[in-house]
């Protein structure tokens, strides 16, 4: 379940096995769940086996969110941006698309690590169900972490993925 990569910037956006081979060992990977109004944000642990949500960003304006994403990167010794890529059902590329490249180009404009997408479709979903249905979570509850659960989800699909 891969997906596109090639966009222009200062840090192109590399396949799923260039990633991979790229991101560093004892690093971690953050998984970003990138939308309009928030980031979900989420780490793997240094072995890439399992991935825990961090923090959902609420968006201002990209300088401030890519402050916020370096101090993570520090932080946490990240070796590597896996950003969800929200295809559209069929398969094909929306305007969200659209938009999450250009987020991508101007993030690795300042943050020059591998980046890579992963295909989230239903990642949000999957999530609001599983908390809805298994954790019978109130609505507003749901809202606060539903972004950074998102993000888990995606990541955690690259990371089984990749065996």
């Amino acid at each position: 379940m891969g997906c596109p990569q090639g966009i222009s910037g200062a840090m192109s956006i590399l396949s799923n096995n260039e990633f991979r081979q790229a991101v560093p060992q004892g690093t971690r990977i953050m998984g970003l769940d990138v939308g309009s109004k928030t980031i979900g944000v989420s780490l793997s642990d240094v072995l890439h086996m399992i991935a825990s949500p961090l923090e959902t960003i609420k968006r201002k304006k990209f300088r401030d969110d890519a402050v916020r994403l370096q101090s993570i990167v520090k932080d946490h010794e990240v070796g590597g941006i896996l950003l969800g890529f929200p295809l559209s059902m069929d398969g094909t590329e929306g305007p969200r698309c659209q938009s999450t490249r250009a987020f991508a180009d101007n993030l690795g404009e300042v943050i020059q690590l591998p980046m890579t997408f992963w295909d989230e479709r239903l990642s949000t979903s999957a999530v609001e169900r599983m908390l809805v249905d298994d954790v019978d979570m109130s609505r507003k509850r749901r809202g606060e972490v539903i972004d950074k659960l998102a993000a888990v989800y995606i990541l955690q699909g690259f990371l089984d993925a990749q065996g």
